[in-house]
């Protein structure tokens, strides 16, 4: 009799475990909302309210923030107190290697420099260091808490199984990638593409991807969000134009996920988990006698079963929080800092984009030479191609270097800070390396489209 009642409840309890977090987790990250005129995610919506009720202070934060990570880092990396060394999350965060103490520090310096408005005018004023500060630590600094405090959400109660199991068929041939996958693109796709860097770190960590899958996703999946597009097309003045501007940035985007992941860099990565430990050969296989719905929900339920307890769900989102604000905002800080630094003060990018000019001859994009200057600079920052789109009058032209912006990608602003600050295997020159082969497969299906449309 005892096991005939304990055996339903344990069921029912595992199904609950599973369904009501896994429903929440798709509400907050990868339902779309209407907000204030915008299609968006709720942890965007979340993101955004915060940022309105501490809009003035949020700098201040964030300065606090980047100065204490580089404090405890130098104490933990140097002097290694017992109280973190005895700490394993705390040893892993603080006691880091010479490359990261320096970035750390670094970030902390530019930050304090920008706050006081002290040193070179350079490195604070708005188009550096003060754009990093004032206009993006705080949209990461909102995102990051409620998308590290809610992550466990997706990672933890066996969504992930169940969509990994039903779309391996489709990401595995395709992409070369595990199904689960998908959630980490639909997170960034509608609400930004930090949470999918995020996502895709912690799964990267918990050994669910390769150093090869990793590195993949993070620099093709964590795409600009819907909204973003949206603020680059009405710079550019062609907000009349979004649905063939989306589906060229779509087309592309797939196109580019598709080819560059098959080329060096990312091809030359290990198929091994972080730990050194291969992929099973038959990890993804379909046991025999089970569809791959069923097999995908004995998965989930097996996930969701061991899960324990609340504070055991808690303290996993209060670290993945404070491993993003205070491991990756110093990054950012830094490197932000000096590519925005390199892109206003010297013509290294306009140099770098000479290149192109027959490229865009060949493809013929009206107003070449002008256009070619915006080919390299996005490696910078995403948003200054389009500043600097305003100045050609081509529709066409301006069309083009919007949808390439956004397809780009891996801009050291944001997105490629938040690799190098991450635990997935890039470095600044792979970044670059890839970053150039997007712009050299995506241009072409861009020009196709544009030619198309006008």
């Amino acid at each position: 009799m005892e096991k005939t009642l304990t055996k339903p409840v344990g069921i029912t309890r595992n199904w609950l475990m599973f369904l009501l977090p896994s429903l929440a987790g798709i509400l907050l990250f990868m339902t779309p909302v209407a907000w204030q005129g915008d299609i968006t995610i709720m942890i965007a919506v979340l993101a955004k309210s915060v940022q309105g009720v501490l809009a003035d202070e949020l700098p201040a934060i964030v300065t606090g923030l980047v100065t204490l990570s580089a404090a405890l880092t130098l104490l933990g990396t140097l002097a290694r107190p017992c109280w973190i060394g005895n700490s394993a999350f705390l040893n892993t965060l603080f006691n880091v290697s010479p490359v990261w103490l320096v970035s750390r520090l670094l970030g902390a310096a530019f930050v304090l420099m920008v706050h006081f408005q002290v040193g070179p005018e350079l490195l604070y004023s708005g188009d550096t260091g003060g754009l990093v500060l004032n206009d993006l630590l705080p949209v990461l600094f909102s995102v990051f808490i409620f998308a590290g405090l809610l992550l466990p959400l997706l990672l933890d109660f066996g969504l992930l199984e169940l969509v990994g199991t039903l779309l391996t068929r489709i990401m595995r041939p395709v992409f070369r990638l595990p199904g689960r996958s998908a959630v980490d693109c639909m997170a960034s796709w509608l609400g930004d593409g930090s949470v999918g860097i995020l996502l895709t770190s912690k799964q990267y960590e918990g050994k669910h991807y390769t150093q090869r899958e990793a590195a993949v996703i993070g620099t093709t999946f964590s795409a600009v969000s819907i909204t973003f597009s949206l603020v680059v097309l009405a710079q550019v003045k062609l907000e009349h134009m979004f649905l063939p501007f989306y589906g060229a940035v779509c087309l592309a985007g797939i196109v580019a996920a598709i080819v560059v992941p098959r080329l060096p860099p990312l091809c030359w990565k290990k198929d091994t988990f972080i730990n050194g430990d291969a992929r099973p050969a038959d990890a993804e296989a379909t046991p025999e006698g089970y569809s791959r719905l069923r097999h995908g929900l004995d998965l989930a339920l097996n996930r969701a079963s061991r899960v324990e307890s609340l504070g055991q769900v808690v303290r996993a989102g209060v670290h993945n929080a404070l491993d993003m604000l205070l491991g990756v905002l110093p990054v950012v800080m830094a490197f932000g800092t000096l590519a925005l630094v390199v892109a206003e003060t010297t013509p290294l990018f306009s140099w770098l984009g000479m290149p192109f000019v027959p490229l865009l001859e060949l493809l013929q994009i009206p107003e070449a030479a002008a256009a070619s200057q915006t080919m390299v600079v996005g490696f910078a920052d995403m948003f200054i191609p389009a500043i600097l789109a305003t100045s050609i009058e081509s529709d066409m032209t301006r069309f083009v270097i919007a949808a390439l912006s956004v397809t780009q990608l891996i801009y050291m602003s944001e997105v490629g800070a938040l690799l190098l600050g991450s635990k997935i295997p890039v470095n600044i020159v792979e970044l670059f390396v890839i970053f150039l082969m997007r712009t050299l497969v995506t241009l072409p299906v861009i020009a196709l489209v544009a030619h198309w449309v006008f």
